[in-house]
């Protein structure tokens, strides 16, 4: 059987719910269609959404058509403040219906909801609504979701002939065949549903769900252009929400994503505890069956689970927590009715684990609870269901901004934690990010510094905790933390120990850091009288806001296109209503954070004092004459026992080729790269040269002969003077071209013209000195390449054949000419890759390379100078 599962998506009031009515109907599944102004819509089955005539939370029916497909139908809210309803439904999805109601055409949540589905690449269909009604033209409707949606929305009313050009139009192959006419209908349609799947089409539908036009012919469109997933034998599964039904059972929602879940089997979770399923549901509206297993491509609910949560991936799946709609403004919970606030405050974590948005946190301190929520329909609810579940008449105080932090730059954070038997220290980088990419969390830290144990241990503690930042105390964002370096102890480290240590790092690297406040802004759409445009483009002017051109609307409108604070654009909405009487709406939309308008008074009335935090503190504690000592953040540094120098370069390193501006991050970066990444090269080198030349041999040292000193009993090496031997230079060309910065300018421009440039030079510089000179250039990714060797001014040339890297061809030559000659290797690469291999050669860093080379050209110049006086 072909099991999909699609949901229905669209804006608040573009009929969606209706639709869901009409192919439940339509189909056999429920035998009257309701209506949602009536009250008794099949899927809205919770009392609220019937007295509001929304859908708040997303539901799934099922839909048979046949004997051979069977479809989740999920229904989503389209509600704005329950965006994250829908985000999390879009896990499951196989595909897509789009509402669009063809009287109040294209909102900008509808566009807001496309772009989620691109960025979770989910086949959609577009079903155009209220087509009974008066509307634009069909033309000027398709116009339209060409111009918002591109070029792969399709009328598939259109008549067949016309359909199938345009089908065909959109693959280069089929354009080919059905221009010669060797492609058959049949044929064309099976394309399509290939297409579709790769999001290159988007069949549209024109129809009225509430008078059932267009509802059959769409209906078959379901079955015929869709396609089944093929799924893995193994189980996985993902969790897509998490709700409680009449009983109070707990049931954890998810889609079967292979093999099977049977009744009585026991899942692992991701900290190692193990759940056994007690039951399984297969929801229909309201009313369930219970069955013994679910199948892949299934959507089921299971109890007996109590640690799932909505995101997570089971069995072979992995966690697919991704949150695209943030709440931006925090309330706080103030009870009216006697209670415990702690009892409460535990109440409400059973919200927050059915709507992880809701954010619901405690303040010790104050005694407070707060929640974060998207508008002022969602409070409602949360107050309602609060008093119903829990008999508790609860009101919220005024509603306040969700601020959040992040930090310029880059900075290294240290902390430690060693009372008495107690030890752990971590050193952490902290790097700025890009707007709106969240937390991240790697270790660029080499084993031989930290065990990986340790490691991993970091990274939990790191992605365990919300870390706030340090001017507000609002929660960090946009930043990568990367675990640098630690130290544990043999005897005293325990699992705690690291915790403290990791989130002292965190602070302290905050407490150093340039921080910046960020505050979310609101994507506005505001429609106005022509004669209000100044006075709209003036307020938005005053709030901080960008706003695009006026547009053109209909009925003498104008539109005009924006961002503005969350702050000043909250009440905007009566101060619209009031200056064009009523004629002017605005919508508005989650358009991410960005940095505070006004920081200084935002801060002053916060009035945050980060030292004073002591839940959050950026301390170290060390051990001193027996007892734990804590050490300010800021005299923290020279004490720690890691030294810096053991993970990060010094700007003048041994080779003095750092220069004083490069950044503590790129220190940081060459050296990971050096240890982590270019041991995997060398491995590949080393595999490439083996499977060129065959096995590497090494040379047997003869064992170092030592002597007796009359003063001590240490053995001492004897002094070996060095044989005088020919000098032969290599040169690592390109590694040489790109390390000097007037060859590599040259080279951004023309490569053929810096090599020969540097060909030039090194052919004065051995006529100078009259030592053999070869340069090897890297030809090693030309296909069928043979290689070449040739003679220009005195220099030997090589290029590489296939295969073969110039640091190959170098530890090669070097590990022969080494017995006879003494070998000098000129490159920029500071591990000195496979040349290390090369026993007896030594290295000449870039910089030093060119300081030699600028002296013997000096002195050439010199010489003639002085020849020509």
């Amino acid at each position: 059987m072909k099991r999909l599962a699609i949901g229905i998506l669209a804006h608040v009031d573009a009929g969606k719910t209706t639709l869901s009515e009409a192919l439940l109907y339509s189909c056999g599944s429920i035998r009257h269609a309701g209506r949602v102004d009536h009250g008794n819509a099949f899927l809205d089955n919770f009392a609220y959404e019937r007295e509001r005539g929304i859908t708040i939370f997303s539901k799934q029916a099922l839909l048979k058509m046949g004997d051979d497909t069977e479809i989740t139908l999920v229904d989503t809210p389209g509600h704005v403040d329950f965006s994250g309803e829908t985000d999390r439904a879009l896990s499951v999805l196989d595909y897509a219906i789009l509402v669009v109601s063809a009287t109040d055409g294209i909102k900008p949540h509808t566009i807001a909801l496309w772009k989620l589905l691109s960025r979770k690449n989910i086949p959609t269909f577009i079903f155009i609504n209220k087509t009974d009604l008066p509307c634009p033209s069909r033309e000027v409707t398709m116009r339209a979701l060409r111009e918002s949606f591109g070029d792969g929305c399709i009328n598939f009313s259109a008549p067949i002939d016309e359909l199938c050009e345009e089908i065909a139009m959109r693959d280069e192959e089929l354009l080919d065949a059905f221009l010669s006419g060797k492609a058959t209908q049949d044929e064309i349609k099976k394309k399509t549903a290939s297409l579709m799947l790769e999001r290159r089409i988007f069949p549209c539908f024109f129809g009225s769900a509430l008078r059932f036009e267009g509802v059959k012919e769409f209906l078959g469109a379901l079955d015929t252009y869709t396609i089944e997933k093929k799924y893995p034998d193994a189980f996985g599964a993902k969790v897509y929400k998490i709700t409680r039904d009449d009983a109070g059972t707990r049931l954890t929602h998810m889609k079967i994503t292979g093999g099977e879940l049977r009744a009585k089997d026991v899942l692992a979770t991701r900290d190692g505890a193990e759940e056994k399923v007690d039951g399984i549901r297969i929801y229909s509206g309201a009313k369930y069956t219970a069955v013994d297993r679910a199948v892949a491509g299934q959507i089921c609910a299971v109890y007996g689970l109590d640690h799932s949560f909505g995101g997570e991936g089971l069995g072979a799946e992995f966690d697919c927590v991704e949150q695209n709609f943030e709440p931006v403004l925090s309330y706080t919970v103030i009870p009216v009715s006697e209670c415990n606030i702690v009892d409460l405050y535990a109440l409400m974590k059973k919200l927050e684990e059915e709507d992880p948005m809701l954010g619901v946190s405690y303040n010790e301190r104050l005694r407070e609870i707060s929640v974060r929520v998207m508008g002022e329909v969602q409070l409602q609810l949360l107050e309602r269901t609060i008093a119903e579940r829990f008999g508790v008449q609860v009101v919220f105080g005024e509603g306040n901004i969700v601020y959040k932090e992040t930090i310029k730059g880059a900075v290294i954070g240290s902390g430690h934690f060693e009372p008495l038997r107690h030890y752990a220290e971590v050193h952490l980088l902290i790097e700025e990010g890009e707007r709106g990419s969240g937390l991240a969390f790697d270790t660029l830290c080499s084993e031989n510094l930290l065990d990986k144990n340790w490691q991993r241990l970091i990274l939990t503690h790191l992605a365990e905790k919300c870390h706030l930042g340090v001017l507000t105390g609002a929660p960090l964002t946009d930043v990568t933390i990367s675990v640098l370096a630690g130290r544990a102890h043999k005897k005293h480290t325990e699992g705690g120990d690291f915790r403290q240590a990791t989130y002292r790092a965190v602070r302290q690297g905050l407490m150093k850091a340039e921080s910046v406040l960020l505050e979310p802004f609101y994507d506005f759409t505001l429609t106005v009288p022509a004669e209000n445009v100044g006075r709209a483009m003036s307020d938005v002017g005053l709030m901080g806001g960008s706003i695009s051109a006026p547009e053109s609307g209909e009925n003498g409108e104008m539109i005009l296109v924006g961002s503005a604070p969350v702050s000043l654009m909250r009440g905007y909405a009566k101060d619209v209503a009031a200056y064009t009487k009523g004629t002017g709406r605005i919508t508005l939309n989650f358009g991410g954070y960005k940095e505070c308008h006004d920081p200084d008074q935002v801060i002053a009335s916060i009035g945050y004092e980060a030292e004073r935090d002591v839940d959050n503190t950026a301390d170290s504690v060390f051990c001193s004459h027996g007892a734990g000592t804590v050490i300010p953040w800021q005299e923290a540094d020279g004490m720690m026992h890691v030294e810096r120098s053991e993970y990060i370069k010094n700007e003048k390193s041994e080779e003095d080729e750092l220069t004083a501006d490069v950044s503590e991050r790129d220190l940081v970066r060459k050296k990971h790269l050096s240890y982590e990444e270019n041991v995997l090269m060398d491995k590949e080198l080393a595999a490439i040269f083996e499977r060129t030349y065959g096995p590497i041999k090494r040379r047997k040292l003869p064992p170092e002969k030592v002597v007796r000193s009359y003063d001590s009993e240490k053995p001492k090496k004897s002094p070996k003077p060095k044989p005088q031997l020919p000098e032969f230079l290599l040169v690592d060309g390109y590694n040489i071209i790109f390390a000097w910065d007037d060859l590599k300018k040259v080279a951004e421009d023309n490569l053929n013209l810096a090599r020969q440039l540097l060909i030039n030079i090194l052919c004065n510089y051995q006529g100078y000195l009259g030592i053999g000179v070869i340069v090897v250039f890297d030809a090693y990714k030309v296909v069928g390449g043979r290689g070449s060797v040739s003679k220009q001014g005195g220099i030997h040339v090589v290029y590489t054949k296939e295969a073969e890297t110039a640091d190959a061809y170098i530890e090669r030559v070097t590990y022969e000419m080494s017995k006879k000659y003494r070998v000098r290797v000129a490159t920029s690469d500071n591990l000195e890759q496979m040349i290390i291999l090369g026993h007896g050669a030594e290295r000449v860093p870039a910089r030093v390379f060119h300081d030699e080379v600028t002296q013997v050209l000096r002195r050439i110049e010199e010489d003639i100078e002085k020849n020509n006086r």
